[in-house]
């Protein structure tokens, strides 16, 4: 996020796109409905009629896979009112220009085609965001889940830019990350191309640092593989290995079917998690881990904000915190690890990142310290691109529509789509053991729209059989209207309901994220 969760009760207009806030994102959730009372506008735009979408002002029901389409219509309406911040893309933004050719063709008319959205309704939301003080976006996976997800979010960037709302309170662009560390887990190198703080491999410099730091004569500068890749190279036999700590891919990857048989492919596999999930099941070997509540450390949530973990109980059983399995593992494959507790990795970790070089444990026992924080006396930093951006100017990137890989066909007339439900989370791994969420929630159910449902002779409950071209789970169907005619909606979260058997691998070309917000089904109803 560029900006505070805070930010967002403050922002006049409110852009929630891809996103099913209240659900998904609670906490941040309570800050959308606090600025809808003080009187804020928000937009909502998603295929379903979600809880967050009923407290909107104007819900824009697009058609799935339709964002850039979308957000290239508002810029195109904004530049051609001149309703565009003039002195912010003057003064701090290049290549404005061929952006602006490349949306003039993106009219409220043929955006209406794209999107389902009438035109007059576009014309009305780019007045609102582009005339608003302040104005944020916030967006998720329905952004970033499809196989323009990069240029989707290029095209988020595109509109904050063009009028001016990022660098300052209560706007900015606003990615909600999914889970409670996965912001911490990208600011540590846990991506294919970069070390810690995004300092990417490909650097002479970066490598030599770190490779000074861990006492080797050099570092590879070859990016490592992506998930997707990885389960690729195990299916065709070239990765014969595979380490996995805390993911579920059997059930949270699409095309899983695809993913068991690469797992079952290699010839050895450990999975380091706090349950036997159901990727562990496969594992030659398990490493039991502690839970948040059995360690110390740190987690940095989706606003930057580094915060300190600590340990309120022992582990159970024979868990131990990651960094201790991991030290050892290093240690007896000939790397020995030697560190002694968090603080000290913290100590490491500050001093080779710029971004966190301020923060120490001593500063975080007196509260969380958002990065970037490059010295011991620097407050964090609230809000990004304040002044200038990182890069210096910020870049308009063009980016053209494209349909999704999978379009709904005779065979399968149907788009699914997928994503999480209020009571549970992720994979259920944690969520379905508690002994209440499970039984308030205990049934996965098929969304429907009635429409479709009466072409298909289905009534409220009937167990349905809902398939694409890689597989087929049964569930029970709903008839509602919280999905349009032609989509349907689960989540992912059921073991029983491994609706990423569905789901389809197509990736993004530059992040390589799989396209799992849309696919082609057909749904029959079972005997």
């Amino acid at each position: 996020m560029t900006n505070p969760i805070k930010d967002v009760a403050g922002a006049d207009f409110i852009l929630a796109i891809g996103t099913n806030t209240t659900e998904s994102h609670p906490i941040i959730g309570l800050q959308v409905k606090k600025a809808v009372r003080g009187g804020s506008t928000l937009v909502v735009a998603d295929p379903r009629k979600t809880e967050v979408a009923e407290l909107a002002h104007t819900h824009l029901q697009i058609k799935s896979g339709s964002d850039i389409a979308l957000l290239n219509g508002l810029a195109g309406v904004i530049i051609s009112e001149g309703l565009y911040n003039k002195e912010f893309v003057k003064e701090r933004t290049e290549d404005f220009e061929v952006f602006r050719a490349a949306v003039e063709k993106y009219t409220p008319e043929y955006v209406e085609e794209l999107t389902g959205i009438p035109a007059d309704k576009l014309r009305e939301v780019a007045r609102g965001y582009a005339g608003a003080e302040n104005a944020t976006i916030l967006y998720t996976m329905g952004i970033t889940q499809h196989i323009c997800g990069t240029h989707n979010v290029f095209a988020v960037a595109n509109l904050a830019m063009l009028c001016g709302h990022i660098g300052k309170p209560y706007s900015g662009v606003n990615p909600l990350r999914g889970q409670n560390n996965v912001q911490g887990a990208c600011d540590m190198g846990a991506l294919p191309a970069v070390l810690t703080g995004y300092q990417g491999v490909g650097l002479d410099d970066v490598r030599a640092k770190f490779a000074s730091a861990w006492g080797l004569e050099s570092l590879p500068a070859k990016p490592g593989l992506t998930v997707g890749e990885m389960l690729e190279g195990a299916s065709r036999g070239q990765i014969k290995g595979m380490y996995i700590m805390g993911e579920n891919p059997v059930l949270s990857d699409p095309d899983a079917g695809h993913v068991i048989h690469a797992l079952e492919k290699l010839d050895f596999l450990v999975v380091q998690d706090i349950f036997l999930s159901e990727t562990a099941q496969l594992a030659d070997v398990v490493l039991p881990a502690a839970s948040f509540a059995e360690k110390d450390g740190t987690f940095s949530n989706t606003e930057r904000r580094v915060q300190r973990v600590r340990k309120a109980i022992e582990p159970v059983g024979e868990a131990r915190p990651d960094w201790r399995i991991i030290c050892d593992v290093a240690t007896a494959m000939g790397y020995p690890m030697s560190y002694e507790s968090p603080a000290e990795i913290m100590r490491e970790i500050a001093s080779l990142t710029p971004s966190y070089a301020g923060i120490s444990y001593p500063r975080l026992e007196q509260g969380g310290i958002q990065w970037p924080c490059p010295t011991a006396d620097h407050p964090g930093t609230p809000v990004l691109h304040v002044g200038k951006f990182s890069r210096g100017l910020g870049k308009f990137s063009p980016v053209e529509y494209v349909p999704p890989a999978e379009l709904p066909d005779q065979q399968y007339p149907l788009v699914l789509s997928t994503g999480r439900r209020h009571f549970h989370y992720h994979t259920g791994t944690m969520t379905m053991r508690t002994g209440a969420l499970e039984v308030h929630y205990g049934t996965e159910y098929l969304e429907i729209n009635a429409s479709d449902a009466a072409k298909m002779g289905l009534a409220e409950g009937d167990r349905v059989r809902v398939s694409s071209r890689r597989g087929s789970v049964e569930l029970s169907a709903r008839i509602t209207d919280v999905v349009p005619e032609g989509l349907v909606f689960t989540s992912f979260h059921f073991p029983e309901v491994a609706i990423n058997k569905l789901t389809n691998p197509a990736r993004d070309g530059i992040s390589k994220i799989p396209e799992l917000k849309v696919c082609a089904v057909k749904v029959e109803k079972t005997a």
